[in-house]
């Protein structure tokens, strides 16, 4: 027993040493705190230079002319141009229609019958004439004679004119029963047929050429401000000041672009949109390659427009997203901290913002997206290669 409780006693010695020997010897920590973890961020070199200004818009291709075929006499249709349906092909000059022109003949041939009596009664009005002022002169007859037949002589010369009007005026006739393309074009719709009667006056085809077409492009009033053109223009734009448009669209299962320019302003304000339409127009190019690779524009084709603006100088294109507080961005120091910067912005459209005042080049700008952020607060710059929206880049 009392051997037992001196090794009980012995082992407590022991480690009540050990555990005093561990406690004097042990390491003293000083408290630190811990260093915070820098956000890594993008950032864009400023390099200032010039930015073409662009507004965007939509519209709908349309024929700069369109008219209707309208005969100018009166009859029965006996022969129709095969291209006189709906999407016909026609050149200028080319004959879509005659009418039966045998009433027209008959009228000429009564016309020029009435042309010659009307040379013979003025031939013998001139003769007589003279023989009259031979016998006045003899004092053979009085002068009221010599009046009267000057009278029949006028009347003659008057009746001849109008007999000769009246044969102008019936071959013009006659030349209007054969109806002639008045340009080159497309038919949009047509209705008349052989056989049937058509009066003067009636519209019997509606054609549009193809020269040129237009796009009416809607374009609210603030966004004239950055394109050359008066707000109120009458009468078309002289071509050295006419903007420069981009039409693209998706037809046929392929991607297409058209260049046009933009050659007046309608001289109003839309009462609903509130907005002013450009016109644009392009010129409808031959396949002059012959290989049929060149596609026109089609009438009623929905297009997406890229409008050339001014060019604006010493300008920083950043994206939008980077502009907080209206007018301020960040920007990276030498030190690697964020700063607010307060800007001057000359235009916000669509994804960009376009800054012309309060950065110097070679500032480095914060382009990510932060959601709390300290003046001063250290980042860790991340420099993508390109830097994107740098203006002049």
């Amino acid at each position: 027993m009392k051997r037992g409780t001196l090794v009980a006693v012995s082992s407590l010695a022991v480690a009540t040493a050990i555990t005093a020997m561990l406690l004097l010897t042990r390491q003293q920590l000083d408290p630190t705190e811990p260093e915070p973890v820098a956000p890594a961020v993008r950032v864009m070199h400023v390099n200032p230079g010039s930015e073409r200004m662009v507004v965007h818009s939509q519209g709908t291709v349309s024929p700069r002319t369109e008219s209707d075929l309208v005969p100018e006499v009166s009859g029965n249709v006996v022969w129709i141009s095969p291209n006189l349906v709906a999407g016909g092909y026609f050149e200028e000059g080319e004959p879509l229609l005659r009418i039966d022109d045998r009433d027209y003949r008959y009228a000429l041939e009564r016309a020029r019958a009435a042309v010659d009596r009307a040379v013979a009664e003025d031939e013998f009005a001139r003769f007589e004439l003279e023989r009259l002022r031979e016998m006045e002169a003899r004092r053979l007859i009085s002068p009221s004679d010599v009046e009267t037949g000057m009278r029949a002589a006028r009347v003659a010369e008057a009746a001849l004119a109008d007999a000769r009007t009246a044969v102008n005026q019936a071959e013009l006739d006659l030349s209007r029963t054969e109806q002639l393309a008045p340009f080159t074009g497309l038919v949009r719709s047509e209705q008349v047929d052989p056989g049937q009667f058509v009066s003067r006056g009636a519209p019997i085809a509606r054609l549009y050429a193809v020269d040129y077409v237009e796009v009416r492009l809607p374009i609210a009033d603030q966004q004239l401000a950055y394109l050359d053109i008066p707000p109120m223009q009458r009468g078309e734009l002289d071509e050295s000041v006419a903007p420069d448009v981009v039409l693209s669209a998706d037809f046929a299962g392929q991607h297409y672009k058209w260049h046009g320019t933009i050659v007046r302003t309608e001289a109003e304000i839309d009462t609903r949109s509130r907005m002013v339409n450009a016109v644009a127009r392009i010129r409808i190019a031959d396949d002059s390659a012959g290989d049929g690779a060149y596609v026109p524009p089609p009438v009623g084709l929905f297009v997406e427009a890229e409008i050339q603006g001014l060019s604006a100088e010493n300008v920083v294109v950043v994206p939008r997203s980077v502009i907080r507080n209206g007018n301020q961005v960040l920007v990276v120091d030498g030190d690697d901290r964020l700063r607010f910067r307060t800007v001057s912005i000359a235009r916000i459209y669509g994804d960009d913002a376009y800054i012309d005042g309060g950065l110097e080049k070679g500032e480095r700008v914060c382009i990510s997206v932060l959601q709390a952020v300290i003046d001063g607060m250290r980042v860790e710059v991340v420099e993508d290669e390109p830097t994107p929206g740098v203006a002049g880049s």
